[in-house]
């Protein structure tokens, strides 16, 4: 073979081997596993994201409700302290006029009479009238001894109504206001007690001028106790009425 032949064929050889390798080489290796599981996992992950959505979704839906229910509760709780504290300020209150009907029941109850043994009157005179007599120590009777509020306020009622003019009006009428003041009845209390006050020789009227007082006390108008308290100071000194008097005096 010529040499200008074989510098031909050396090159087209070595291009020929050169063909092989490239066509014999291997394809390059594709992950078809992590292809598929790129493919597949998409779905997972966007139901894992839908199912945490309704998870969040439906915690605040529980949380709102829970805290609808806590101001729900909050509310009604206030609404029975509320309650409470009411009730238990009418319950203080009502305790209190109770008290002080006691204490008022229990000054009658210990009250004397003007005597014990006969009906005396202010004067220190008897009516005339037995029945007269006899009318005025049963009403006293039923306040000292039987203890019937009810029946000696009536029972007095018809005395001054019957014996207007008796020896024993002024007591009748103290009498009756003590019972009125005892069932915070002030209006009529005080008619009675300004009644005995019109008899100025009654040795009820001091006393009746402190039970004024203590109306007009006990109805805020203390510029009129002070009035009444005052008028017993002055006009009975040395007594003992006036010595609460101005006792109730010095604490307004």
């Amino acid at each position: 073979m010529k040499y200008s032949n074989l510098k031909r064929i050396i090159p087209l050889t070595l291009l020929a081997s050169a063909a092989t390798l490239v066509v014999a080489a291997p394809a390059p290796v594709t992950d078809l596993n992590a292809s598929s599981n790129s493919t597949s996992s998409a779905p997972a992950s966007s139901a894992s994201i839908e199912r945490l959505e309704r998870l969040i979704k439906s915690r605040n839906q529980i949380q709102l409700q829970l805290q609808q229910q806590l101001d729900g509760l909050s509310q009604e709780l206030s609404e029975m302290r509320g309650t409470v504290e009411r009730n238990s300020y009418e319950l203080d209150q009502m305790l209190e006029r109770q008290r002080q009907l006691y204490i008022e029941i229990d000054n009658i109850r210990t009250a004397k009479p003007t005597v014990e043994a006969k009906p005396e009157a202010a004067e220190g005179a008897y009516a005339a009238d037995t029945n007269e007599n006899a009318a005025y120590q049963n009403a006293v009777d039923l306040i000292l001894k039987e203890k019937n509020y009810a029946g000696a306020t009536k029972a007095f009622q018809e005395f001054v109504t019957a014996y207007p003019d008796s020896v024993y009006s002024s007591n009748a009428h103290y009498w009756l206001g003590q019972l009125y003041f005892a069932q915070k009845n002030d209006v009529e209390a005080a008619k009675s007690f300004a009644k005995v006050v019109s008899y100025e020789d009654s040795n009820k009227r001091a006393d009746a001028l402190l039970k004024l007082g203590e109306v007009a006390k006990r109805n805020n108008n203390n510029a009129a106790a002070k009035k009444y308290y005052q008028k017993v100071v002055n006009e009975y000194p040395d007594s003992t009425t006036a010595k609460t008097a101005a006792s109730k005096l010095e604490s307004l």
